[in-house]
């Protein structure tokens, strides 16, 4: 059994009805049960009624995160190799029907970008491609995460799904972590967004962290797209996602990001179907955090600095600075800056994002020490 048949338990109309239904004394049962919030009472976590608990619930994220994860934010980079892609999805820059450049960086401009970062205290590199198997394949993965592991203790990817045996090979050259978005758990609506390309088929992308799983990877990232569909439901489907995943695969660590609709170049447009508010985004990160104390929630700079600037005690373990989302970013933006797959949000210098962190009293970590005991 996959999550693909875990899944299908549910209905989808049942679970939106019971969180809109939700009650005050609900939110107040699912509070008082910390540190063992049921799915049933993660609904009420966020459920509209929960809003006016907020501040409770960012007090107890507060309290659980730091006695869970210390004074400490992970840090992180992401490096884009190549934005080509053979899927056509309406919302992303990166799309096949987007008229964009497109580009795939060679061997050389891989070790420019890598000495481009070496710059700054960065351990953590997160490679990501579009989903072009036949441009950035395997081989050419196994390859740039070799180039990395001369420069990083960390390489992590976001690329397409690839099968248990691809993982195991790209474990074997080095691979730390792999995340891998849903974008959407709703199966009717999912195809009206992935017009056309592998990444339309819906069962073989729900099914990938199945195959992570089974690999015996390190760390899962899951996520969904904020703003495809209605938050509050597709949070539970990701927090149900995260039980399934946790309980079967038990030796693997998880990890949940926040991925924002944010502008792109080209010729098509998306709007958010879902508009969610930074205090809806708030009301998730908490949610989460008292559903599981041991989940990684991670924040990316499609957020405001404001916003990251208030809630990194709140929740957050782990933070992107300084990113750039186009394929030669790093060693060359303002040559590349039309390659990027979206307009980040917070575009401060690395340095200033490590400065807001201390000044919330927490310590930047470059590197994750507890994966470094295990090495060699």
């Amino acid at each position: 059994m996959t999550f693909f048949d875990e899944i299908a338990k549910f209905d989808r109309a049942e679970v939106t009805r019971k969180i809109y239904a939700t009650t005050d004394k609900q939110v107040e049962q699912a509070l008082a049960a910390v540190p063992n919030v049921s799915l049933e009472q993660f609904m009420a976590l966020v459920s509209p009624a929960a809003d006016k608990y907020l501040e409770q619930m960012a007090q107890i994220s507060h309290d659980i995160t730091r006695r869970r994860f210390g004074n400490t934010m992970q840090m992180y980079a992401p490096l884009y190799l190549s934005n080509f892609c053979t899927n056509k999805c309406t919302y992303c820059g990166f799309s096949a029907g987007n008229k964009i450049k497109r580009a795939i960086l060679s061997d050389a401009e891989i070790i420019a970008e890598a000495e481009a970062l070496t710059k700054y205290p960065f351990k953590h590199i997160l490679l990501v491609t579009g989903e072009s198997p036949r441009k950035a394949g395997v081989e050419y993965l196994a390859n740039s995460i070799e180039i990395m592991n001369n420069h990083f203790e960390q390489v992590s990817l976001e690329v397409q799904p690839l099968e248990r045996d691809e993982y195991s090979l790209l474990m074997d050259k080095g691979l730390h972590s792999v995340y891998i978005y849903q974008e959407t758990y709703d199966k009717e609506r999912y195809p009206l967004y992935h017009i056309s390309g592998k990444k339309k088929d819906y069962k073989f992308r729900l099914e990938t962290p199945d195959r992570l799983g089974e690999a015996g990877l390190y760390k899962i990232g899951i996520a969904n797209l904020i703003g495809l569909e209605e938050w509050r439901t597709e949070a539970f489907f990701t927090a149900l996602h995260l039980q399934y995943l946790s309980s079967k695969y038990w030796r693997s660590k998880y990890s949940i990001a926040f991925p924002r609709l944010r502008p792109f170049t080209g010729d098509d447009s998306f709007a958010a179907n879902y508009e969610t508010s930074e205090r809806n985004l708030l009301q998730l990160i908490t949610a989460y955090r008292l559903f599981s104390e041991d989940v990684e929630l991670s924040l990316s700079t499609r957020e405001s600095p404001y916003f990251r600037d208030n809630v990194m005690r709140l929740g957050v373990t782990t933070m992107s600075a300084g990113s750039k989302t186009a394929p030669g970013g790093y060693s060359n933006y303002e040559e590349n800056k039309e390659l990027e797959q979206f307009a980040v949000n917070d575009d401060r210098e690395i340095y200033a994002v490590e400065q807001a962190i201390k000044d919330a009293d927490l310590e930047p970590v470059w590197k994750d020490w507890d994966r470094s005991l295990f090495k060699r």
